[in-house]
Formats: structure tokens, C-alpha cells, sequence
């Protein structure tokens, strides 16, 4: 059988629709996950009985399967408030807590990977808890953990491919209605992995980029 470059050509427009809607759903998701996951970080390490549910808030959400995850929201949600959400905020909403436990950890690892020293050193100054860890902590533990940021926002990318099984159609969806219409399967799966692979590309090159400039600028 012969590989069919024109078919690949002629549901470009179709797949890159969908790309568009999983880069989409990654930016938007990787966004309140990075906040969800920052005061989830911020909690985990402080004194307060808010540590130990930011600890199981990690702790279940990176000990049980994304897919899973968005069964519960999609399917779940719904028996119990008694009404349907929309497949893109059902997306959103597991991507983002999904997002946010494992930004929370590398949050977490980024603050604690810095010197004690800077906290007596802050106090000594006046600065409040609150001062030290906006002007001084976060700051510094940002340049930290910024590659495992750009890791996170890479593997999202990829894992977004699980909520084709809610019919929202993004990259993944599309491959699978236009192999129901062509019943061409390898072309349109290679298509699809290349699409993929190109978006993990420049995503990656654009953090080593961003990764240097805030080196530079440190």
C-alpha cells in the first residue's frame, strides 16, 4: 500500500486546527496551574494545617492517571451537581489541577533548594514572611525552576491528548475523525506525531532561550 503524502497534505488544514486548540488548552491549563501550583508549593513548606492538604492534594492528584482525572471531572461532576459542564472547562479544570500538583512540587524542591541564610538575612532587615518570599525567595527560585517548568508545560502538551476521549477536539480528535472518514490510519497517526513533535520543539528551544536570557540578566 502506498504512503498517501496528498492525503497528509489535504487534512493539514483540519489537524492544525485542532494543534491550535491543544496548544490552547496547554497555555491556558499551564497558567492556573502555575498559580494553583505556586501556592500549593508555598503551603506545602509552611507551618500552617494548610500543609498537610496541600500534601494530599499532591500527593492523589500525582498517584492517579490524568485520564482518570478527567473521567471524574467530565462524567462524574455532573451526577452530582446535577447538570453538564462543557467539555473545554472540563479539560481546562483537569489539566489545571493536574498542572498544579506537579508545579506545586517543583515550586516546593526550587524554594527549598535555596540558602536559609536569606530568610535570617531578610528578617534581620524588617521584612515580613510575605516580603521576603515576593522580593527575595520567588525571585530567585523562578531562575531555579524555570526548566522543569518548560518540562511541565511539554509534558502537558502531550498528556492534552487524553481528553480527545471527552470528544473535544483537539489534535488527537481530529486525527481520529478524519481516519473514520479515510480509513487511513498510519498517514494520518504520522501526521499527527510529527504535528506534536514540531510543537514540542519549539517549545523546548523557546524555554532554553528564555532560561538563558534570565541567566544573563541574573
Amino acid at each position: 500500500m502506498d504512503f498517501r503524502w496528498d492525503l497528509i497534505i489535504s487534512s493539514l488544514p483540519m489537524l492544525l486546527t485542532g494543534a491550535k486548540l491543544t496548544v490552547q488548552l496547554t497555555a491556558v491549563s499551564v497558567f492556573f496551574g502555575i498559580i494553583l501550583g505556586t501556592l500549593t508549593g508555598m503551603l506545602r513548606i509552611s507551618k500552617t494545617p494548610f500543609r498537610f492538604i496541600a500534601a494530599i492534594y499532591i500527593d492523589v492528584i500525582r498517584g492517579t492517571p490524568l485520564l482518570v482525572q478527567t473521567f471524574i471531572i467530565f462524567y462524574g461532576l455532573p451526577s452530582l451537581i446535577q447538570r453538564p459542564i462543557p467539555a473545554y472547562f472540563a479539560a481546562v479544570l483537569a489539566l489545571s489541577i493536574n498542572s498544579g500538583a506537579y508545579v506545586g512540587e517543583i515550586v516546593r524542591a526550587g524554594i527549598q533548594s535555596l540558602d536559609k541564610g536569606q530568610w535570617e538575612a531578610a528578617a534581620s532587615l524588617g521584612m515580613s514572611g510575605y516580603q521576603t518570599m515576593k522580593h527575595i525567595i520567588l525571585p530567585q527560585a523562578f531562575r531555579r525552576i524555570l526548566p522543569p517548568l518548560g518540562n511541565e508545560f511539554i509534558a502537558l502538551l502531550k498528556d492534552s491528548s487524553l481528553v480527545s476521549v471527552i470528544a473535544l477536539e483537539e489534535l488527537v480528535r481530529k486525527g481520529q475523525v478524519i481516519i473514520g472518514r479515510t480509513f487511513r490510519p498510519f498517514e494520518i497517526w504520522f501526521a499527527v506525531a510529527v504535528i506534536f513533535f514540531v510543537m514540542t520543539f519549539i517549545v523546548s528551544r523557546f524555554v532554553d532561550l528564555l532560561e538563558r536570557r534570565v541567566t544573563r540578566h541574573a
